[in-house]
């Protein structure tokens, strides 16, 4: 893999992982433009490294309060981190049990299917259109409201839905708080992503080639430094009411894909 390549490929992963316009779907219109499909082995040892980057960079940002989460679950007497956690363990459950048990569909539809990536796009583009337009409060994340944020982030595994956008316009849906539920939206995807590139590693089939190590070095750092930003401007965009931006920017998107397949 070229190195203008690797960093390309590490920054949109960084920007699209936070921003609601799908990293999955992205990442293949990307690596159709660039012809950077490579070996199996190759994209995957790549993928994972982008995927750790991005999930290092949500820590950073939200380091206090994993540490306050982590700090709670030790004191007994702080019932507030241990439903907190319990509610990011259930909205865990529809992505992981779609993980389990359609991993090799889920591999076929990464695969170069440009027409999918643009559909998902619109689809994504309607969510968080109607999202935007929905009557605010200041409800909390209930058990019921963490499962179907779940479900919305199971559903965003299909490449062209994007999970932020999923899983915050489902949040705006139930009337969560708009800053409670863009941070319930980055804080639920941690375990998952931590959880994915471990399985990776111990299925044996993510293999290093020292000959494209500057090139992961590279896409590793630049999805890194990509995620700190996209990840702090989403909190405010979130926090003001922006979202048409990238609801306008995903039909654009998906409809040029969908002409590009065509074409």
């Amino acid at each position: 893999m070229e190195l203008l390549d690797a960093i390309i490929l590490g920054i949109v992963q960084g920007l699209t992982e936070f921003l609601p316009v799908s990293s999955s779907g992205h990442l293949e219109l990307v690596k159709a433009l660039l012809g950077t499909e490579g070996m199996p082995e190759e994209q995957l040892a790549f993928t994972v490294m982008l995927h750790f980057a991005t999930a290092l960079s949500t820590l950073v940002i939200f380091r206090k309060e994993v540490f306050d989460i982590f700090m709670g679950l030790g004191n007994r007497k702080d019932a507030t981190a241990r439903h907190f956690s319990a509610k990011i363990l259930i909205s865990m459950i529809p992505a992981v049990y779609i993980g389990l048990n359609f991993d090799s569909l889920l591999e076929q539809l990464f695969s170069g299917k440009i027409m999918l990536v643009g559909s998902m796009l619109l689809l994504t583009a309607g969510l968080l259109f109607v999202s935007e337009r929905t009557k605010q409060s200041q409800a909390e994340i209930s058990y019921i409201k963490a499962l179907f944020i779940g479900l919305a982030q199971g559903v965003a595994i299909l490449p062209g839905i994007s999970r932020s956008g999923a899983t915050i316009a489902t949040a705006l849906l139930l009337q969560i708080d708009k800053e409670k539920a863009a941070r319930f939206s980055f804080l639920m995807v941690i375990p998952l992503i931590l959880g994915k590139v471990a399985k990776d590693f111990l299925s044996g089939e993510v293999h290093f080639d020292t000959e494209n190590t500057a090139a992961l070095i590279l896409g590793f750092i630049a999805a890194f430094i990509s995620g700190l930003l996209a990840c702090r401007l989403m909190l405010r965009l979130v926090k003001n009411s922006k979202l048409y931006i990238f609801a306008l920017y995903c039909a654009l998107v998906g409809g040029a894909a969908i002409l590009l397949s065509i074409l």
